[in-house]
Parts: structure tokens; sequence; C-alpha cells
């Protein structure tokens, strides 16, 4: 997009566009559903007509189907307000929404005791619809560059257990895939700063889940403010940005981190807890998952042990013939293990099953189905994989 507003489009993409803006009149019936709106499904498929068209009729029916368009009259559940971290700190240069996230005060441990996955999808989705109608605001003054969204995510204290517990991680896939499926291009930048060691693990499985669109607005930063705190104060002036990020917003009481604007999060005490960790369990039970290895390929699958003594359990099949498998590991420095060597299993004439004990934290095992010795058939194998921390966390008395 030119810095004027105008469309800065060859003829190809602005035949794509009014190609797309033809087919999709009838359900494009908003006042913002104007080009600029159109581009994003365009650019995230390619200038593809076709595919773009696909996929906001898809975003429409989940809007539908999830009553996106009326969740400021959902009654969410209080612990969203007080436990939710997130908020507006103020506008980058261009005029557009800077959207700060205290990581660590996600509590997706107490969340997911507290209220359902359904749920935790509603506040987001409720969350992205507030920070997308104030872009839209201040696109009518700044231009249309100022529709998109800056977030500024703080990785201080980041726990990687939580992440590490299979529901947990269910809900962040589930809501990455919302996100890339139904909000492409409303990303600006996004700075990752205060990251640890062990952050770029916990990335390695996140990024398959984001284009490589998104990927290239991610800048990610470790620990020392003195390399990300002016990359930030050259996207955001400094009285739009916290001081605890370098700016020179506090809140009324001096509190650096401005928790009159950004919700932190934090605990959620345990007398907030409305469900039990049988019915915790049992919405999110283990199921067998269905893929199909293709003939000469390999799939690998990705799993994360946040603690020294977790355990890596599978159990898989296949429908007609035998596959292989094997397990490897990968620690922070990047260097890879195999642990159960790939050999011929014959799952379609019994369940595979088994269990690892993971030595050490903190390191990303990969599960591999083997196809590559097959040049004439594809194999469907149906598995259920996860990582139990030690203790059983999906046990009441357990603790983070």
């Amino acid at each position: 997009m030119a810095p004027n507003g105008k469309l800065n489009l060859n003829d190809d993409q602005l035949f794509a566009l009014m190609k797309l803006r033809r087919n999709v009149a009838d359900v494009c019936t908003q006042s913002y559903h104007d080009d600029q709106f159109l581009l994003r499904w365009l650019r995230a498929r390619n200038f593809d007509p076709a595919a773009a068209e696909k996929m906001l009729r898809d975003s429409f029916k989940w809007r539908e189907e999830w009553g996106v368009d009326a969740l400021e009259e959902w009654q969410a559940p209080a612990v969203f307000d007080r436990y939710f971290p997130s908020g507006l700190s103020g506008y980058d240069k261009e005029g557009s929404p800077v959207v700060v996230l205290p990581f660590a005060g996600m509590d997706i441990w107490g969340m997911l005791h507290t209220v359902t996955k359904t749920d935790i999808i509603k506040a987001t989705a409720r969350q992205l619809e507030r920070f997308l109608a104030e872009g839209r605001k201040q696109a009518k003054i700044h231009g249309p560059q100022a529709a998109q969204l800056v977030g500024v995510i703080d990785m201080t204290d980041f726990n990687l257990r939580q992440y590490a517990w299979r529901p947990a991680g269910e809900l962040v896939v589930s809501m990455l895939q919302m996100y890339e499926a139904n909000y492409p291009e409303i990303l600006k930048a996004c700075f990752i700063v205060n990251v640890p060691k062990v952050f770029a693990l916990a990335f390695s499985i996140v990024k398959n889940f984001l284009n490589d669109i998104t990927l290239s607005k991610i800048q990610i930063y470790k620990t020392d403010p003195n390399k990300w705190k002016p990359v930030l104060l050259n996207q955001i002036p400094a009285e739009h940005l916290p001081r605890h990020f370098g700016g020179d917003l506090v809140d009324p009481d001096g509190d650096p981190k401005c928790p009159s604007k950004i919700n932190q999060g934090g605990k959620i005490p345990k007398s907030m807890y409305v469900r039990k960790s049988d019915r915790l369990a049992s919405e999110g039970k283990e199921s067998y998952c269905i893929v199909t290895v293709k003939k000469g390929e390999k799939l690998r699958l990705n799993y994360l042990a946040a603690e020294e003594g977790s355990q890596l359990k599978w159990g898989f099949y296949s429908d007609g013939h035998d596959i292989k498998f094997g397990v490897s590991s990968r620690d922070e420095e990047g260097k890879e293990t195999m642990l159960v060597p790939i050999h011929r299993v014959a799952c379609h004439q019994t369940e595979e099953t088994g269990t690892l004990t993971c030595p050490a934290p903190a390191t990303l095992y990969t599960v591999i189905f083997d196809n590559s010795y097959s040049y004439l058939r594809n194999k469907k194998v149906h598995y259920s994989i996860s990582v139990i921390p030690p203790g059983d966390p999906e046990d009441d008395t357990a603790e983070e």
C-alpha cells in the first residue's frame, strides 16, 4: 500500500481485486468491507481470487457459528475481566493501535479449570474485534495503514510447563488456527521481548501454524533491553509506550507497566475453579487423530517436554499396511539424538503403544512416521500422542 493510502497494485492484482469484489458482494455488506478489507484476504492467498473468496466465505460462516458480531453482548465469565492479559497502550507513529500482551500473566492452567476452551476462544476473538474496531477509527484519521495492529509481547517469567500440558497445547493450536483463518493481514509488526532461551523450542512448534507473511512481521529479542527498547521507540512514540518497555507512559500511581490500560493477568485462585478434573479430562480426553502419510514421505510430529521426568506416551495403528516409526529429541543447543530408531512396525495387525521417559527438561521430541520405503501406497495412521509432566498434571492436586 502506498503511503498516501492509494492502492499500489499491478494490473493482475487490480483484476483479482475487482473479481473478488464482484464475487463477494452478497456477503460484504458492512461499510468497512472496502477494498482495503478485501486486499487482506487476497494477500493471504497470493492474489488468487478464488482461494481468497473461499477463505473469506469460510470466515463469514465461522463468524456466524461463533456469534462473533454479537460478542459485545456476550455475558463472558468474570474471570476474563481480571485475569485475561492484554491491553491497548496507545498508537504507533502512523496511528496504528499498539497491543501489549504480558504473556506470563496468562494462567492457562487456571483458565482451563475455570472456563471452557470455547470461552477462551470467544474472549480472544472479542478482544481482536475490539482492537480492529479501534484500528478502523484510526484509519479514518491517519489513513489505511493505521488499521493494522502493532503487538508487543513480554515473555518475562515465561512458564514453559503450562504449554507442555496437552489441553493447553491444543488450545494454543486452536487459537493460532482461528487467527490465521479469520484475521489475515491485521498485523503490522510484532515485537516479542524478554525471551528466555527455552522459548526457541516452543516457538519452533508455534511457527508451524503461522504463514510466512505473519512470521516475517515477528521480531524476537532476548532479555537485553538495550537491543529491543530502541527498536520499540523507533516504531512507537514514548508517550504511547509503557515505561516498562522504555517509553514514558506510566499509570497515575507511577506503575511503569500501566495496569490501568493493560490487564496484567495473573494466577487464578483455586476458589474460582468451577470444573472438576474429571470434567476437564473428559472435555480434553485424548482421541485418535487420523493422518495419511503419503507414499515416499515422512510425517514429523513435534512435542515439547518442559520438565525432567515427563513422559512421552503414544499409541497408534494403521489401516491395512505397516509403517516405520521412530522418536528423536533435540535439546536447547540444537543437538539431535535418535531415542527410538526408525523401524518397521506391524501396526496394521495390532496397536503399537509405548512410553518414553524424558531425561532432560526443555527438550523437543519428534515422533516420526516413515513411509519413504513405500512407492505404491499411502498409509492411513490413527494416533494418540501426549506429553505427561511428572506428577500427572491433570490431577487437581498437581501444582504448576
